[in-house]
């Protein structure tokens, strides 16, 4: 079982940075890929970023792409999301999520098999 926690939401203005953070605990993340969605509210969740289990490879959503990285440190069981040139609309809950690495770029929620429970992210205009 894995155990899957954000860190590090928060209010930022716009043109801003936030660095998010996700703890895994329960078991080693070297095997799976881990990957970032977000829901903001009224909306279904999306996909913003995913990075493979070595770290080598990053798929990112069109939106974001420039502005976020997506990066983990295998040997602290963390991965993390730097989010630069902040918008209004990267306003939302960021969930953090985990399944195993088939070398595709997951970027449906459904596939991932593991969640965090979410943190919000403000981005003020």
């Amino acid at each position: 079982q894995v155990q899957l926690a954000e860190f590090g939401g928060g209010l930022v203005q716009a043109g801003g940075s936030l660095r998010l953070s996700c703890a895994a605990s329960g078991r080693t993340l070297s095997s799976y890929a881990m990957g970032w969605f977000r829901q903001a509210p009224g909306k279904e969740r999306e996909f913003v970023a995913v990075v493979s289990w070595s770290g080598r490879s990053t798929y990112y959503a069109d939106s974001v792409k420039g502005r976020f990285t997506i990066s983990r440190d295998n040997a602290k069981n963390t991965m993390y999301l730097q989010m630069n040139s902040a918008k209004p609309e990267d306003t939302a809950v960021y969930y953090c999520a985990a399944i195993l690495d088939s070398g595709l770029h997951n970027t449906r929620a459904h596939e991932y098999d593991y969640w965090g429970q979410g943190t919000q992210v403000t981005v003020s205009s």
